[in-house]
């Protein structure tokens, strides 16, 4: 669709601020400018370019979902290209831009086919744009498994990175660990000569353990306070250290379900504004239409806002999506430009994603429309409309 579009009589949330009446000029395939309406009046566009009116509705960085599993009743466990670009096409839709597939941990020879079919799916996307893989494990704690398979979990081994390593080509963008595993520190530092993005999760590290792995560079987290040693006045445990210390990011669910909102208002009165990310760790059945939900193997149900298995109704995980986890946060009492940051600008810059997660001129034309109810008119990925009600 269009390559050369300005938006106008909008509200711009930058990533970092929010600007009222100003327009987002985007042409081959970047943002061009950032300008008031003022100025519109009195610009000139070539005879191209698609002017859209949106009515005072936000424009925003389009949403980056670094934690997910499956979308729209297709998901990382399918072991498909075609699965991960219909992901693709689908999330668009939701305001996603870009995301990182999230793999849970299977035996050896599944995982690396499900890395192979992320990596064949690169490139030819129609929707969001795939970044690289976060592996959510296998390295975690037998102790903390959450809904992940406890058959699947395994400690540090090199023969096993290397063969997950060699089936990404690379493409490995972040990778949750626990860091009080054996030979952890060695992994540590493997990956990050790799520029792998370590997470601490899944982990029922020591606060001493989580000091250690901070020195190895496993600075950032997977969901804050699920899946983790919780905080007691005599050992912080994992939560303790993430909240302690300025340099960790962290990773949180906002469906208010993983997380109650008062404990995010906590973390944001405690964490620098830039190290909290917004992810919706969300399971293959969300919004799905119709049909059998299953998700990594289990049928599930969905009850009380997220998904439950249906054979013994333990929570089997996230129903979010990005933009209604961003309606949330405003629901709890923050600016909209600060919900709208957790989601773009702040996991760009963890993921260390050049000229991506903001609105400024040269940077990637990745935009979202959305009105005051939160509902996403428009979505614009490199450039081109991928969705619009304009």
């Amino acid at each position: 669709m269009e390559n050369t579009i300005c938006f106008h009589n909008a509200t711009v949330v930058t990533g970092y601020s929010l600007m009222e009446n100003s327009c987002v000029y985007v042409k081959d395939g970047k943002i061009e400018d950032v300008f008031s309406e003022r100025r519109f009046l009195n610009k000139r566009f070539p005879s191209e370019a698609r002017i859209i009116d949106v009515d005072r509705a936000y424009i925003a960085p389009g949403l980056i979902d670094t934690h997910i599993h499956g979308f729209a009743g297709f998901g990382t466990e399918d072991n498909s290209p075609d699965s991960i670009l219909e992901m693709s096409k689908a999330l668009a839709g939701y305001g996603v831009t870009a995301f990182n597939p999230t793999l849970y941990p299977t035996e050896p020879e599944n995982m690396t086919q499900c890395i192979r079919a992320i990596v064949d799916a690169m490139g030819h996307e129609e929707g969001a744009t795939i970044m690289g893989l976060h592996l959510e494990g296998p390295f975690i704690s037998p102790e903390k498994p959450g809904a992940l398979s406890p058959s699947a979990i395994s400690p540090v081994n090199f023969d096993l990175m290397d063969k997950l390593w060699a089936a990404s080509n690379g493409n490995i963008v972040n990778m949750t660990v626990a860091p009080e595993l054996k030979n952890m520190r060695e992994l540590a530092l493997y990956c990050i000569k790799k520029n792998i993005v370590l997470q601490a999760g899944h982990t029922n590290a020591l606060y001493e353990n989580m000091l250690e792995g901070m020195q190895a560079g496993i600075l950032h987290s997977t969901h804050l306070f699920n899946a983790m040693s919780q905080m007691h006045h005599r050992n912080p445990g994992a939560v303790g250290a993430i909240l302690i210390h300025p340099e960790m990011s962290c990773e949180i669910i906002a469906d208010g379900i993983h997380v109650h909102p008062d404990l995010i208002r906590l973390l944001v009165r405690d964490k620098p504004i830039d190290k909290i990310v917004l992810v919706t760790d969300s399971l293959k059945p969300t919004e799905q239409r119709g049909g059998k939900l299953i998700a990594n193997g289990d049928e599930v149900v969905f009850q009380d806002g997220c998904f439950h298995r249906k054979a013994d109704g333990v929570i089997a995980g996230s129903s979010l999506s990005m933009i209604r986890g961003v309606k949330n946060l405003v629901s709890f009492g923050f600016p909209v430009e600060t919900a709208v940051r957790f989601g773009s600008a702040n996991p760009a810059e963890i993921m260390r994603y050049s000229k991506r997660g903001s609105i400024m001129p040269g940077y990637e034309g990745d935009l979202i429309v959305f009105d005051k109810q939160f509902n996403i008119l428009a979505t614009v990925i490199k450039g081109n409309l991928k969705k619009t009600l304009f």
